[in-house]
């Protein structure tokens, strides 16, 4: 027979002939499907003769518009060995050449190719939530499912509402989910979710049993009571329409959503383009699509020349050598070695600090040594600021509990001399503070005076008149500032002159001075590689400033002083004046207190910000089987047929139907008919006409 490579040219024959679908149009190179075409026809073709001549199969030029979608053979392969189910999907074949994909959460599509856009609540920290109504009755078992992604510790995640009540809850409280069903029976999750990773939260109500999953794991049950969604009932997610109501959960939600579900129907904030059954969505505020960051290096938090890397919703400083601390706001000064050889760095909060100054003569004092006077500020309870030692004699003035004390052990006659004296008030205040300790001769005892900013503070009475700090002429080592250069600095304050018997202790060495000092009698001051700081200052308290909501900060050296506006009080101005004016109470009146505020609550709530809705019926006495009905402040038991009384406690005796002259009656409660007309013989324990 004769063969044609293809089927005829158009125009050479006036009607065409489809093999394989129905309605091909030869432009778009598409099949056009009418409403009553049958599907395309998937399988192979042989020996397709027309006239005796063979159509299919057949060689076609590449660019020809007569055929498209056909290929050489009939291979019967499985489709699912190609793999075509994306994203981990799994392929299930479904007969010759076809095959389904079921997909794992969060995609979707034919070839799960799609993911179900994310909700990004709280971006920038604004209020957002989303609402949805159910147009179903879910069923028995209700399952509600979703992705959430969150650093934060606390927030509102989800509320189911009727008309009466919020029924259903799910927060977070300390990074962790809690469920309540019903405002009373609650669960708490094991794990936390507030780490920045996408976690799985599902909650199954099921009968009187709640479970709570994280990840698919479970997290715990608990027995509830019986709970009933019903078409037009309400979902909330991440917040509710009144801020001060959502503040009651941890405020509104920050972070992003997923693939929210009620059982296998969507809650979807942007829908995807697949066909999928899907709740109605009512409201939509301040959530954007997707799940953005907020930038977290834009206040630049890193201290000390740290370089921040934003993360999701969060930062992480690359901190500079010798430095700690998430912000990098701990400087290890001492690792620098900052301090000379002969000195020993002391690490301070703000700091350090080296400069132990030590002491000694010059060999050629000659003046009886029997006083020491210095000045100096501090806002330390406990630090050394003077001590002396040759041998077993020693004069140590120190702080202890922020009052100086003169420590002095002598010898005299090979009789050890020990004499202390202490401060009356308290001196760590941040003031100069001028102090004297001098010694008054008499026989057979010497005095020992402690003046501080001209006023006698305590006088102690030595055992021998022979005590004196003649010791300190030769061969003795004198520090300010500490007990040692090896013990290490313990004050942190400023120092004026200091003088043991009537000498300077200098603070600048010869080196420095213009001419050299013509005195005989002198302290010299050694470690000479170290220099002290001239001047008084304290640490920079006011900067930052540390005073909130436009408070005035004053430095009063190493301690600082809010000035407050009018409307905020407290050490930083943090605390509101008027404390009713940020509406603490959710469901209440508030009133100013002293100390914070009081609620007042309506009827039908409780708690401290009245924030708890009371549930009258959760400790009711009515019997078995009847049915509690509340109201605010109490509840009335509605009995069963067979039952009566306040509590439903007692049974409902059967009545009796009489007959009167004038109207017919009945006597309840087993109650007889009586000859008087229109009253009843009553049962012990009842009374009335009826």
């Amino acid at each position: 027979m004769d063969q044609a490579a293809a089927l005829p040219e158009p125009g050479v024959v006036q009607q065409s002939l489809f093999v394989g679908a129905i309605g091909w149009n030869r432009a778009s190179g598409r099949v056009e499907d009418g409403a009553e075409d049958p599907p395309a026809f998937l399988g192979c073709f042989r020996d397709v003769l027309v006239d005796s001549r063979l159509v299919l199969p057949g060689d076609v030029p590449k660019d020809s518009d007569v055929q498209a979608n056909i290929v050489a053979g009939c291979s019967d392969r499985d489709k699912c060995e190609e793999s075509p189910c994306q994203n981990r999907g799994r392929c299930v074949s479904q007969g010759w050449r076809r095959y389904a994909c079921e997909c794992h959460r969060p995609y979707e599509g034919d070839d799960c190719a799609e993911e179900y856009i994310t909700g990004r609540f709280g971006n920038k920290d604004l209020e957002s939530y989303a609402m949805f109504s159910l147009d179903n009755n879910p069923g028995v078992s209700v399952v509600i499912s979703m992705f959430i992604r969150t650093r934060q510790s606390s927030g509102l995640l989800l509320i189911l509402a009727n008309t009466t009540s919020q029924y259903l809850r799910l927060f977070l409280v300390d990074g962790r989910v809690k469920v309540q069903v019903n405002n009373f029976e609650t669960l708490v999750s094991q794990n936390t979710v507030n780490n920045g990773h996408f976690h799985l939260v599902a909650v199954k109500l099921e009968g009187t049993a709640a479970t709570l999953f994280l990840s698919a794991q479970s997290q715990g049950s608990m027995a509830i009571r019986r709970v009933q969604t019903h078409p037009d009932d309400l979902v909330f997610v991440g917040g509710l329409p009144d801020s001060r109501a959502s503040a009651s959960f941890g405020g509104y939600f920050k972070g992003c959503v997923q693939d929210l579900r009620i059982n296998s129907k969507r809650l979807q904030f942007y829908p995807v383009s697949t066909p999928v059954e899907s709740y109605n969505l009512e409201k939509l505020v301040g959530v954007s699509e997707g799940c953005s960051s907020d930038n977290a290096c834009a206040a630049n938090p890193c201290l000390n020349g740290g370089e921040c890397y934003s993360m999701w919703d969060d930062f992480i400083c690359s901190c500079p050598p010798n430095t700690a601390g998430q912000r990098c706001e701990e400087v290890k000064w001492c690792e620098l070695s900052p301090c000379p050889v002969t000195t020993i760095c002391q690490p301070l909060s703000q700091g350090f600090e080296c400069n132990i100054l030590w002491y000694h003569s010059n060999r050629k004092i000659k003046s009886n040594l029997s006083s020491v006077s210095l000045s100096f500020r501090t806002r330390q309870s406990e630090a050394v600021l003077l001590h002396a030692q040759r041998e077993s004699s020693h004069i140590t003035v120190s702080l202890l509990d922020s009052h100086l004390v003169m420590e002095f052990l002598g010898r005299a006659d090979n009789d050890s001399l020990k004499v202390t004296a202490q401060s009356l008030a308290p001196l760590s205040d941040g003031e100069w503070h001028f102090v004297s300790i001098s010694q008054e001769r008499q026989i057979p005892t010497s005095r020992w005076i402690m003046d501080v900013d001209g006023h006698q503070e305590y006088i102690s009475v030595s055992r021998a008149a022979a005590g004196d700090f003649n010791f300190l002429r030769d061969g003795a080592d004198i520090f300010l500032g500490g007990l040692s250069q090896e013990s290490g600095l313990t004050f942190s304050g400023c120092l004026g002159p200091v003088e043991i018997g009537g000498l300077h202790l200098p603070f600048h060495l010869e080196t420095e001075l213009n001419l050299p000092r013509p005195q005989e009698e002198q302290f010299v001051r050694g470690n000479s590689n170290n220099s002290p700081q001239y001047g008084c200052w304290g640490a920079t308290v006011c900067a930052p400033n540390p005073c909130q909501n436009g408070g005035m900060c004053e430095d009063l050296f190493n301690h600082h002083r809010c000035t407050c506006p009018s409307e905020w009080t407290g050490s930083l101005c943090q605390d509101q004046t008027d404390t009713c004016n940020s509406h603490p109470c959710v469901y209440g009146n508030c009133t100013n207190l002293s100390e914070g505020y009081k609620c007042e609550c309506e009827l039908g709530f409780t708690g401290e910000q009245c924030e708890v809705e009371m549930d009258m019926c959760e400790n009711s006495s009515c019997n078995y089987g009847a049915t509690c009905l509340k109201g605010f402040h109490s509840y009335t038991c509605l009995c069963p047929r067979n039952m009566t009384g306040h509590f439903c406690e007692l049974p409902q005796l059967p009545a009796s139907f009489c007959v009167g002259t004038r109207w017919n009656y009945s006597c309840f409660n087993g109650g007889n008919c009586s000859e008087v007309e229109n009253t009843c013989y009553c049962l012990p324990g009842f009374t009335g006409q009826w």
